[in-house]
Order: structure tokens, then C-alpha cells, then sequence
């Protein structure tokens, strides 16, 4: 019986080792659009990290089960004006699902000279880690994001700019050509208990 009980408790441990204790969404990679063709490289960089009930904000002094930190970067090479825009901002919110995918938001902290007016919105993120990429063949991961690529880098316009709520993006959308990303998942922990 000892020896069963040491076995069940080997094997607990091994599974505790290989679970995330948190969610994070790692990564850089060029993408395609696919309902644009045009010879722009786009390119989207993550370092973003789960760290429930770390941002207490009023009437919510715990914070939230999706709170996280670390950072996306923006690029944009827009070969009509032959120059590379960029942008980066902080992660607030990081949520993953089984499958590898994430959604994750991040508030705009800097944009490059000539770049659209993002400072201090909010910007939505979707992930979808297709798994190892197998040589030869062409990534199955895909990224989406919360804003029309085909009008604020090229035009300036800030229509459909408005932002976003934490953790709010489209389905990830557009394929990667280049690089890739890691989702890890981890479930989103209980609501802590007060008293």
C-alpha cells in the first residue's frame, strides 16, 4: 500500500511540474493580411505574462484573475513611404484557453515619429500557437489585433480607433509568414476569499 501511495504522489508531482503555474504569450513574428496584398511587412512582438490580482483599481481592490504585465511592440514597413512605423505598449490583460490560444490587451505607451495617434489607448491582441513548426512547412500560427492595418498606418486616420475593453480582440486572423509565437496555457485562478 506504501508503495502505491508513493507512486500516486510521484506521479502528483510530476504533473504539478508540468503545469503553468501562469499563462504567458511569447514571441515575434511577421504576418500577411489575408484581404490585402501589398508589399508592407507587418510584425507583431509579445512578452506578455499572467499575473492575477496583481492591478487593484477602484471598487476592485483585488484586481482581476486576467490581470497581467510585460509588453507587445508594434512594426509596421509601409513600402509606399519606404519607412518602418512603431509602436509598443504595456500588457494589462492576459486571458489563454486550451488549444494555445490567447487574447491580450496592452495601453499604447510610444509610437514613432509619423505613426497614428495610439498613445494611451488600448489595444486588443488575439494569439493562436499552431504548434512546432515543422521545417519546410509554413507556420500554422495566426495573430489578430483590434485595428484596420489597411488605414492608420498608411493614411493616418484614426477612424475605428476608439479603445478597446481588457482583454478584448478579434479571432486571430491572419496568418504568420515569418517567426512565430508560444502560448502556455493556464486556467484562470478562484476569486480570492475575503476574511
Amino acid at each position: 500500500m506504501a508503495s502505491a501511495t508513493a507512486a500516486t504522489g510521484a506521479t502528483a508531482s510530476v504533473r504539478s511540474r508540468e503545469r503553468p503555474v501562469r499563462a504567458d504569450v511569447t514571441g515575434s513574428a511577421e504576418f500577411r493580411l489575408p484581404y490585402l496584398e501589398d508589399a508592407d511587412i507587418r510584425s507583431l512582438a509579445f512578452d506578455a505574462h499572467a499575473a492575477p490580482y496583481s492591478r487593484p483599481f477602484p471598487g476592485v481592490p483585488t484586481g482581476l484573475p486576467t490581470d497581467a504585465y510585460g509588453t507587445v511592440k508594434v512594426s509596421h514597413y509601409s513600402a509606399e513611404r519606404g519607412i518602418t512605423y512603431t509602436a509598443e505598449g504595456t500588457v494589462d490583460c492576459l486571458v489563454t484557453a486550451p488549444g494555445s490560444s490567447a487574447t491580450l490587451t496592452a495601453v499604447i505607451t510610444e509610437v514613432s515619429t509619423g505613426g497614428p495617434d495610439w498613445v494611451g489607448k488600448r489595444l486588443g491582441f488575439s494569439v493562436y500557437d499552431g504548434g512546432t513548426d515543422r521545417p519546410g512547412k509554413v507556420s500554422r500560427d495566426r495573430v489578430g489585433f483590434s485595428w484596420d492595418d489597411g488605414v492608420n498606418w498608411t493614411t493616418g486616420s484614426d477612424e475605428h480607433m476608439d479603445s478597446v475593453g481588457s482583454c478584448m480582440a478579434p479571432a486571430p486572423f491572419a496568418p504568420v509568414a515569418k517567426g512565430g509565437y508560444r502560448v502556455r496555457h493556464a486556467d484562470l485562478p478562484p476569486w480570492p476569499t475575503v476574511g
